[in-house]
């Protein structure tokens, strides 16, 4: 068990280094958002849990900054000490304007249950649009019971993803894994 625990981390973080063939519109990294745009864009998403979504992106502020990018949409996920994502959303940036994408991945560690989520995600150092198609390593942790709020991160050579997510269901445990970003839908998490 231990062997293929360090082999699928070796082959992930030998998938995370390889570098993004495309690039779209360049953003510059001053072009960043302020607190109150990301809250006042986790307001109209979320909805009545706007409160928890204020103090989640505090947080985020506070730990990785001013993020020059966003994305909100939604998710599901399941987990039997190995787990599926798979989501969808908009991409946001200040100058290069609003891209549709897509993610998915698999996770694996000691993980139980299922939810579905509004997912809004902080990228920070984001180079250009098509920077975001590649995989995202990161470690979440969940322990909820009918809903809550979650907060990660995951990271591709210096960009940083911060899924911030508002599920409903019952999960927990703790996993490691990646999210696939991906111009079009895909049932492979691979």
């Amino acid at each position: 068990m231990k062997a293929t625990l360090r082999a699928l981390l070796v082959l992930m973080a030998a998938l995370l280094t390889a570098p993004a063939f495309a690039q779209g519109p360049r953003i510059q990294q001053h072009d960043t958002f302020k607190p109150e745009e990301i809250v006042q864009a986790g307001h109209s998403f979320f909805g009545s849990v706007s409160r928890g979504i204020a103090l989640t992106v505090q947080e985020a502020f506070r730990r990785w900054g001013a993020p020059n990018g966003y994305i909100l949409g939604q998710e599901g996920s399941g987990a039997i000490i190995g787990g599926l994502r798979y989501g969808e959303g908009v991409l946001y940036t200040r100058n290069a304007g609003q891209m549709k994408v897509y993610w998915q991945g698999p996770t694996v560690g000691f993980d139980v249950g299922g939810e579905g989520a509004r997912t809004m995600m902080l990228v920070y150092n984001l180079p250009s649009t098509d920077g975001i198609f590649r995989r995202f390593l990161g470690l979440d942790g969940s322990a909820y019971f009918i809903g809550g709020f979650g907060l990660t991160a995951a990271v591709a050579d210096n960009m940083v993803v911060v899924p911030i997510r508002s599920g409903v269901g019952a999960r927990l445990g703790v996993n490691i894994g990646y999210l696939k970003f991906t111009p079009t839908a895909t049932w492979n998490p691979f």
